[in-house]
């Protein structure tokens, strides 16, 4: 089977949507400040965006304030055209999830689930709210699989009737231009996911 290219077809709708002279409504469910800067970016050219900071994986109330509060001063700051939708910190919906497979490494089923756990209340809110389309930055990451990603948002589509727009965020140098404005604003980078378990696997690297 082909491997599919998420960015073409991303531009493929892109394309399609401006020649019928349409500017559709997108929700962006953003992970970070600096995984959402070039996603903004590139994507206000060519949709109404309201980002979704929903993420009750981040390991303490801390964490999840942090990122907020640079997510909030990248928008003020860069003047990103978006409206900001903050969720508030649940983490036992994340503990809850990840029951019984607390032992599993990074990057496998539990990360799976936590995509969904997360894609879920974006597809939920789009539905919802009216939206065209829903997303999510979490391709953006070289540690992420943009296939899964995208095979669950197509599921929550299907089940909650609202389009997900594919993406692979890392191509077209996405990853590195989000580094290159992380560093413009001095955005708060981090070397784990937001987790207990990923945070751990990274202090593992340190240590190494």
């Amino acid at each position: 089977m082909q491997k599919r290219n998420y960015q073409k077809e991303l531009e493929r709708i892109i394309e399609e949507n401006e020649r019928a002279g349409i500017r559709p409504k997108l929700l962006l469910h953003v992970c970070c400040a600096p995984c959402s800067s070039y996603c903004m970016e590139y994507l206000t050219r060519y949709f109404d965006i309201t980002l979704l900071f929903y993420n009750p994986n981040m390991d303490t109330p801390e964490e999840y304030g942090h990122r907020a509060e640079e997510l909030k001063r990248l928008v003020r700051e860069a003047a990103f055209p978006v409206e900001v939708q903050l969720r508030a910190y649940e983490p036992s919906a994340f503990l809850e999830m990840a029951k019984g497979m607390e032992a599993l490494p990074e990057g496998g089923e539990r990360c799976f689930r936590c995509y969904e756990l997360r894609l879920r209340e974006a597809a939920e809110e789009a539905s919802r709210s009216g939206f065209d389309y829903f997303t999510t930055t979490l391709s953006i990451s070289p540690l992420k699989r943009a296939d899964k990603i995208n095979e669950i948002g197509e599921r929550l589509a299907a089940e909650y009737g609202v389009k997900h727009l594919p993406s692979d965020f890392k191509k077209r140098n996405g990853y590195k231009r989000s580094v290159e404005i992380s560093g413009e604003y001095g955005l708060y980078r981090q070397d784990y996911c937001g987790c207990a378990f990923s945070k751990a696997e990274a202090e593992k690297r340190r240590q190494r």
